[in-house]
């Protein structure tokens, strides 16, 4: 039985199968994802997406969809689904599904009368390039199938209407046909493993609807492009291959290619290989290096969350030399001691956590590399953010005499917690912020570790009386004995008491000026507060701010991210702490705490954990359907926990 199980009852139930999402990138940016059901719901579904580096650097939609339609005595059976206004779909395809299954790649299986046919769909690697193997697993009459390509050619945040610029043109190639409907995009070639006969019917399909984007308050409705449709007849037993890529392919190759590819997928066949497949497809080539992107459908790569991820979606895997790869494009990116807050993207360097988080990053590869290599490798970088911070740089951030970095620059957020309404930050946290003042004080005793150990004396030096200094003012700036926890932030004699994760951080750093006691009562406030089966929330729900419902259009959303809703990746430096502080004795919560993401791999985007999650029950999972710092935070957190269990 598959690990990844849906109700086969509740699979011809839209209301089920439009909620479950899957999908498959391919490391150069493409990807393709859609719904159970196979019916789009998202402006970013598709079954062909690539990105375009030549066009504008976005993904681009470049084939919506394939309907397939069986075609047995003259009657025809159409399996596509297409929502339209007033909720109507057509034609209802999902009626005929009878099973899906997602061990290693997405397979449907129809039933139509006697027929059954299955469809797997398969990314090649490093290619634009997608194939779908259709095969007639029984029937009891000669059998034809159909295929309709629903054309787009857009961008993913885009939607396009009928129009009498698009080029409608074709031309034939071996197996199927090429198309480019504007100038500027590559040729779509769709092509088949056997000869089909392509009949030209040019026409728009008209209005097909987005329920997702609708919901989201975003234009919802387009126009799609079909070219006419393909034909072939198929035996029962007979596999078919369908490619549709941006570089022509040799038909008779596609079935070898298929099982090369299917062969490099790792099978999702636990909770943890279900994770360790999802952190597989945040991987990317870019121009100026190895990278990772932050999520998908959206996202492109985001430093700082790629900082983070990091350690758990590939060193869970022992991929040092592609986790190194990475870490150096991102600190190539420095820019007076910053990081931008996007990277390939105009933007700017006003992520003034982001190089801090980097200090943890390199030190995640400790057990792997001698001090010395390290402080070789990264020491440049680290004295170009150390010293940046210190003498002060962009956006204001700079050391304050007691050793403290303060950061505050009226109308941007400069922390993690970075959502905007109307161009004004919703949770702006200026001054000295808990987090950032907390990695600080990691990254100085970190470097002057590495520095010690190669004898760097110069940096010593200037260094090492930082430390002390940094405690004390931390303690003395966020800890209060009568609330019994760290202050989120501290803006002149102003405090804020409110209850986030933010002093989680200072738990966890490898170095921290807490005490033992002290990370045990910051534990115990954040259990009781803010963690639930997802994560932990970014407010308590004790605040009158709180919001516990993540939805509504762009605003509404931005004003409730950061005010309720819970983020997987903060279990993490919570489990971690946890462990340490209440060691044996805390394994059996850890474990009860741990197995709350399993539930998630069968829910929203099969496999993977979304962006965010509500704060309330029953913390329904909105943002981007995938996200890597949450897939790494949640395999850094069982990799502790294993580790735990080996030692304990």
């Amino acid at each position: 039985m598959s690990y990844l199980n849906f109700d086969k009852e509740e699979l011809v139930n839209l209301e089920y199968s439009l909620q479950h999402e899957f999908l498959r990138t391919n490391r150069s940016g493409a990807y393709s994802s859609s719904t159970l059901a196979g019916c789009n719901t998202r402006k970013y579904h598709g079954l062909l997406i690539v990105q375009l580096d030549e066009l504008d650097g976005g993904k681009h939609v470049l084939l919506s969809s394939l309907d397939e339609t069986v075609i047995q005595h003259d009657t025809q059976f159409n399996l596509g689904i297409h929502k339209y206004p007033g909720e109507f779909y057509e034609p209802k395809g999902h009626k005929y599904i009878r099973n899906f299954e997602i061990d290693t790649i997405p397979k449907v299986t129809y039933r139509v009368g006697g027929v059954i046919l299955t469809k797997t769909r398969m990314l090649v690697e490093h290619e634009n390039h997608v194939i779908v193997k259709y095969t007639l697993e029984d029937a009891n009459s000669p059998t034809t199938l159909r295929f309709k390509p629903f054309l787009a050619f857009r961008n993913v945040h885009q939607l396009t209407r009928a129009n009498m610029v698009a080029n409608g043109k074709f031309t034939r190639v071996k197996n199927g046909i090429k198309m480019c409907l504007y100038e500027g995009y590559p040729d779509l070639y769709m092509q088949f493993s056997k000869d089909p006969d392509f009949v030209p019917v040019p026409d728009w399909s008209r209005n097909i609807e987005y329920m997702k984007e609708r919901s989201r308050g975003y234009e919802y409705q387009e126009d799609l492009f079909v070219p006419g449709y393909f034909e072939l007849s198929i035996k029962k037993g007979e596999s078919v291959f369908f490619s549709a890529s941006t570089e022509v392919c040799d038909p008779g190759s596609l079935k070898k290619q298929y099982k090369i590819e299917k062969e490099r997928r790792l099978p999702r066949d636990s909770f943890v290989n279900c994770l360790l497949n999802a952190a597989q497809q945040f991987l990317c080539d870019r121009k100026d290096g190895k990278d990772l992107i932050a999520g998908f459908p959206w996202y492109e790569s985001i430093p700082r969350q790629t900082l983070l991820a990091l350690p758990g979606i590939l060193l869970s895997q022992s991929e040092f030399a592609v986790y190194e790869a990475i870490l150096k494009t991102n600190l190539g990116r420095l820019k007076d001691g910053l990081l931008p807050k996007y990277a390939g993207l105009p933007s700017d360097y006003d992520a003034a956590d982001a190089p801090l988080f980097a200090f943890q990053t390199i030190q995640a590869l400790t057990p792997f590399k001698e001090k010395k290599e390290l402080w070789k490798s990264y020491g440049p970088a680290m004295k170009e953010i150390l010293s940046s911070y210190k003498k002060g740089t962009r956006f204001n951030i700079h050391m304050e005499p007691n050793g403290l970095i303060h950061a505050k620059q009226d109308g941007v957020a400069l922390t993690w917690m970075d959502a905007y309404i109307d161009g004004k930050p919703v949770t702006q946290r200026g001054g000295f912020a808990v987090e950032i003042n907390s990695a600080w004080y990691n990254a100085v005793c970190w470097a002057l570790e590495l520095a010690e150990s190669a004898k760097d004396k110069a940096f010593i030096n200037e260094w090492s009386a930082f430390p002390e200094l940094i405690a004390t003012s931390f303690l003395e700036a966020f800890w209060d004995d009568n609330h019994g926890y760290l202050a989120d932030y501290v803006d002149g004699n102003y405090k804020d008491w409110s209850v986030r994760p933010n002093m989680i951080f200072a738990a966890g750093f490898s170095y921290s000026p807490l005490s033992r006691e002290q990370k045990k009562i910051i534990l115990s406030k954040v259990r009781n507060e803010l963690l639930t089966p997802r994560g932990l929330r970014s407010l308590a729900p004790s605040d009158l701010q709180y919001k516990g419902s993540c939805v509504g259009n762009p605003d509404q959303r931005s004003a409730a991210v950061h005010m309720g809703s819970v983020y997987p990746f903060l279990i993490y430096p919570f489990v971690k702490t946890y462990l340490e502080v209440h060691k044996a004795g805390g394994l059996s919560f850890v474990k009860q705490i741990m197995a709350g993401f399993e539930e998630e791999m069968s829910e929203h985007c099969v496999g993977t954990l979304s962006e965010v999650y509500e704060g309330n029950p029953p913390y329904t999972a909105r943002g981007a359907i995938s996200q890597a710092w949450n897939v790494g935070g949640v395999l850094c957190a069982l990799t502790a926990l294993e580790k735990f269990g080996e030692t304990s």
